[in-house]
């Protein structure tokens, strides 16, 4: 399993910097942000600056959506991180949430998703593609994509990554179609499994390999013997996923989504964006302990690897750290030491 960071825009620049760097320095493969441009800091200029300060890690956006943003311009500035990092970018993308629903909009649909990912993968790599019926290229993103044997042609594998956020069935059977990777916000190796079901059947009926898709569980932790005090930093988590569950039983039926997922919305009043992924919000106050130690990983040291171990098994290929909860600097330090070697 590798291991991997998300940062929340909301500190200053240079924390955000270093703890990248204190990530990649402790074995953290990845490090991603996430994109919410009304509540937090712009995130491709902080890709910049971590692309700079780093040397190995790959960085991306977990995740961005197909709206805020012209899919052209998503395109263009991938592309020249890629030529800024060395070809380490990758494109993280789900249909929006808070980025949407801050400006009193709603997510988009799955047919913008899809067209959307597959736009920008084939503009930050140097590829024509068609957008708004035009026949749109970026010819300075090809060589640095590519390589440098791909002068006057791109490679036929495409070197953006793409990883798409998703909970629903049809969601996740687009992802097993046409990504690289799935984001799956949860740690509850039950709910993995059941999300990779629909991921491997979309993977099988588009004639792809399921065990070429890679799986990222992404969660906060605190690591504490004392489980009391480590549920309230992380109690923000599922209250934050609880905006797609009521999503999801809006558009299925829920006897057919696992309760585990939907039950313990039914205590929810409502939810504040502006508080959105906030340690100490009321937003969570409906959250009990039981959905927190499912959604989260919580507890000492010999906990936090007990419970990756049965990521792993359920099919986890990166656990992906929310690393948003007032403690950075010591979860980094206390996974370099004494989590991520283990799992190497």
């Amino acid at each position: 399993m590798e291991f991997a960071i998300t940062l929340k825009l909301d500190m200053p620049p240079a924390r955000s910097v270093a703890l990248a760097a204190q990530a990649e320095a402790a074995g953290f493969a990845y490090g991603w942000v996430f994109d919410s441009h009304v509540l937090w800091q712009d995130p491709y200029a902080m890709l910049t600056l971590m692309a700079a300060n780093t040397e190995r890690m790959r960085l991306g956006t977990c995740v961005t959506n197909p709206a805020v943003r012209d899919p052209t311009v998503t395109a263009s500035s991938l592309a020249t991180l890629n030529r800024i990092s060395g070809g380490r970018m990758d494109l993280g993308i789900g249909r929006g949430d808070s980025s949407r629903r801050v400006l009193g909009k709603r997510p988009t649909t799955l047919a913008d998703l899809e067209a959307a990912a597959l736009k920008i993968r084939a503009l930050a790599t140097g590829r024509e593609a068609e957008h708004e019926g035009q026949p749109v290229r970026l010819p300075w993103a090809c060589q640095d994509a590519c390589g440098p044997a791909c002068a006057d042609r791109c490679d036929p594998e495409p070197s953006l990554p793409i990883w798409i956020a998703a909970y629903g069935p049809k969601a996740l059977h687009l992802t097993g179609r046409i990504a690289d990777g799935v984001i799956l916000q949860f740690a509850d190796p039950s709910l993995i499994r059941w999300c990779l079901g629909f991921v491997h059947e979309g993977a099988r009926a588009a004639g792809r390999d399921p065990a070429g898709i890679r799986v990222m569980a992404a969660a906060p932790v605190w690591v504490s013997d004392d489980l009391a005090l480590a549920r309230e930093p992380v109690r923000w988590f599922p209250a934050r996923i609880s905006n797609h569950v009521v999503d999801l039983i809006a558009r299925y039926d829920p006897a057919t989504l696992p309760p585990e997922l939907t039950q313990y919305v039914t205590a929810r009043a409502g939810y504040d964006y502006h508080h959105h992924a906030e340690v100490g919000s009321t937003n969570a106050a409906f959250v009990g302990d039981e959905v927190v130690d499912r959604f989260c990983i919580v507890g000492p040291p010999e906990e936090q690897r007990r419970r990756l171990a049965e990521l792993a098994a359920a099919g986890v290929h990166q656990f992906n750290i929310y690393l948003m909860n007032g403690d950075e600097e010591a979860c980094l330090e206390v996974y370099g030491s004494a989590v991520v070697p283990g799992f190497a």
